[in-house]
């Protein structure tokens, strides 16, 4: 197994981790914030924490995934990365939604940590994170049966 199939294989896993943590995340921030008064719990700080992390690896393991895709390198030589919207998607619109979504949760991550009680801009980052995940995420690629 080539090094690129292994790095694609990775992140199509941590796809379906962030995919449960986000919602989980997303389930208890809504419900810290209109059914517990706006008061962070223990469930929304866990979420928020695990799904940072998974954002985090799934960064990494995406960049070195683009570092290592024939995809990208052939449509750099040919000048279509732009052109072609597959590839500007899979490595334009997809790396960078998938940066301002780590970049949000990392933000709210800090955020969680040293405050008791939600703010509205806390849960619209997080909703735009998540809106930004599931924007970018490749569903016919990792759902394949669902979209065939």
């Amino acid at each position: 197994m080539d090094t690129f199939k292994i790095i694609t294989e990775a992140h199509k896993g941590f796809a379906y981790l962030i995919l449960l943590a986000g919602i989980i995340f997303i389930v208890a921030l809504l419900a810290a914030m209109f059914g517990y008064s706006g008061k962070i719990s223990k469930l929304l700080k866990k979420s928020t924490l695990f799904t940072m992390i998974f954002f985090h690896v799934q960064l990494i393991v995406g960049i070195f995934m683009l570092v290592f895709s024939p995809g990208l390198k052939a449509a750099m030589e040919s000048g279509t990365l732009m052109s072609n919207a597959a590839a500007r998607f899979s490595y334009v619109e997809h790396p960078v939604s998938m940066l301002i979504g780590v970049v949000l949760m990392t933000i709210i991550n800090k955020y969680m940590k040293s405050h008791d009680k939600l703010s509205m801009k806390i849960v619209i980052m997080g909703v735009i994170a998540f809106a930004l995940f599931a924007y970018a995420f490749p569903w016919a690629r990792v759902f394949p049966s669902m979209f065939a």
